[in-house]
């Protein structure tokens, strides 16, 4: 949080500096082109009250008219060729104008500021011209304090408006920035809270995806891709406590069993076949350790792009039925007939050790979670450059709820109350990540109180297909 509140000031303080600089330099340009166009309207009026004068003395050089002149605010003078004053207006009296040009050299119309101490500061223009008797030029001041006065008044204004102005775009620039930076510090939050849940083992409130106000914009973008990570992250942590929540579970059953049993033999002398029963017990629990340890490793090597399979030539149906042949003890011990419509000779580039497992892992559940005296179907076929391998059973089904995380790991569909063995929750993990690794599918059609029905696809490009394929009916009772 200290550390968005920290970008948030910077980014405040960087806005406000360029909106204060842009203001400033628009302030001052605007204050400049005013006092040009104040200058300007001076000088025109001056062109303005002199042009008539000029034109009466060009018709009639008679100087006494310009000693008659008594307009306020308007000094006339006007100078011989030699730079002697011929006549003056009445209201300069005697005193003159304080020019600094010498006006006899004056050769075409010109102005000067200067600082008279009686009247103040003057803006005057010089207008050379020539009559009968001889070259003349009229000199015109009026005072600049009202161009002054305007622009003080501008400068005040400035003054005043340009803090005001600061003022305003720090506020707008905090409401902005801090709306703006509301996902940051919501994204920061939570990736704090999901780094706590990941490090600190805490899990916290829930997560919640970030509100993402425009879709369409930077921020939009960085809050939905936020979420999809912070999603991932969340399912990825919550599926590793369940993983290694269920893993313990699974691991404990038969470490008890074993730590019993070989408890019970040290406890006294036993007889030979109390022996031989408990390495019996030890030998059946140490197995479901190792397929557990090797199914684990099996998932550890999906997960991390290890998974290596062979590609070796090979018959689909032959493995098929070589997996029906080894899962038909368990289907007789329940009287669930195997019913099989295999089309023959469908070739095949892949791991034989690896489908096998995959159509086991199909084959026994479809016999864990069917009914005695049921069927299941087997079905292969080839379409459009996929083999198509189906298990049907006449089970209890899956809930839809239960439907998208049947490839968990260690979850189970079936509720303890139904009855039904318990599996490790790991064998559907495991053929998803074979029939990935073959660049197949899986696809589950289920209807709960009816049974499943479970579709492997796997690509047989590449492989040649045997000159002679048809469907035949196996009964395995």
């Amino acid at each position: 949080m200290l550390a968005t509140r920290s970008l948030r000031f910077r980014m405040m303080a960087l806005f406000c500096l360029v909106v204060g600089v842009l203001l400033g330099a628009s302030y001052l340009t605007f204050y400049l082109l005013s006092k040009r166009e104040i200058h300007a309207q001076l000088d025109r009026q001056l062109v303005e009250s002199s042009s008539p004068v000029v034109a009466d003395l060009v018709q009639d050089p008679d100087m006494a008219d310009v000693s008659e002149l008594n307009v306020p605010d308007e000094y006339f003078e006007v100078f011989n060729a030699s730079g002697g004053i011929e006549a003056r207006s009445r209201n300069l009296g005697e005193q003159p104008l304080a020019l600094s040009v010498d006006a006899a050299h004056t050769t075409g119309t010109a102005f000067e500021n200067v600082k008279d101490h009686e009247r103040g500061r003057l803006r005057v223009i010089f207008v050379p011209f020539r009559t009968r008797t001889g070259q003349y030029v009229l000199a015109l001041a009026m005072p600049t304090r009202d161009a002054r006065r305007a622009l003080a008044t501008f400068r005040s204004m400035i003054f005043v408006l340009y803090p005001l102005s600061l003022l305003l775009v720090a506020a707008v620039s905090a409401w902005y920035v801090g709306r703006s930076l509301r996902p940051v510090a919501e994204l920061t939050r939570q990736a704090e809270q999901m780094a706590g849940r990941a490090v600190g083992g805490n899990p916290g409130e829930p997560w919640r995806p970030l509100e993402v106000a425009n879709p369409h914009d930077e921020l939009g973008v960085l809050a939905r891709t936020f979420n999809r990570l912070l999603g991932g992250m969340d399912a990825a942590l919550r599926q590793l406590r369940q993983f290694v929540s269920d893993a313990s579970h699974e691991l404990r059953t038969p470490l008890a069993v074993l730590r019993g049993e070989t408890e019970l033999v040290l406890t006294e002398q036993r007889e030979p076949e109390e022996y031989r029963r408990a390495l019996r017990a030890i030998d059946d629990e140490l197995r479901k350790l190792s397929r557990i340890v090797e199914s684990l490793f099996t998932l550890s090597m999906a997960d991390a792009g290890q998974l290596r399979l062979a590609k070796e030539p090979l018959y689909l149906d032959e493995v098929l039925q070589e997996s029906c042949q080894l899962i038909a003890p368990l289907a007789r011990a329940k009287s669930i007939t195997i019913e099989r419509m295999l089309k023959e000779g469908v070739a095949y580039l892949g791991d034989e050790s690896f489908l096998r497992q995959l159509f086991l892992i199909f084959l026994d559940n479809a016999i864990k979670y069917s009914t005695p005296k049921t069927s299941i179907h087997v079905r292969l076929e080839t379409a459009d450059g996929h083999a198509r391998v189906d298990f049907q059973d006449e089970g209890m089904g899956i809930a839809e709820k239960d439907l998208p995380h049947i490839f968990e790991r260690f979850y189970r569909a079936a509720p303890p109350s139904s009855g039904e063995p318990q599996s490790g929750g790991l064998g559907l993990a495991i053929a998803q990540a074979i029939v990935r690794a073959e660049g197949g599918s899986i696809n589950c059609q289920t209807e709960v109180g009816k049974g499943s029905t479970f579709t492997i696809s796997l690509p047989v490009q590449g492989a040649e297909a045997a000159q002679t394929s048809h469907s035949v009916l196996v009964r395995e009772a």
